[in-house]
């Protein structure tokens, strides 16, 4: 007797339930079981912040600082020069 193929699909479709049903069985019974995890709360403690004002620099260091701070101090005055002449061209 010869079947029809949506009668085969239909007949290959009824037995999926009973294959996963099957295949879960054989999970639960050899399968490794897990341990649920608790959550932990892991407290730190604060970091303290120590601030140092007073530096100790060598000579070389400090004449090197020393030179820049005039150098920045002499471009600012230029820049104020420059402003203050453009402030006035503009006014004209």
């Amino acid at each position: 007797m010869a079947y029809s193929e949506t009668r085969i699909v239909i007949g290959g479709l009824a037995h999926v339930p009973v294959l996963i049903f099957i295949a879960n069985f054989i999970k639960s019974k050899f399968g490794i079981k897990t341990e649920k995890k608790k959550d932990s709360i892991v407290k730190e403690e604060p970091v303290k912040i120590i601030e140092l004002k007073n530096i100790v620099v060598k000579k070389g260091k400090a004449e090197s600082l020393e030179e820049l701070s005039n150098k920045l101090d002499n471009i600012e005055q230029k820049a104020d020069e420059v402003y203050e002449k453009i402030k006035k061209k503009k006014k004209e």
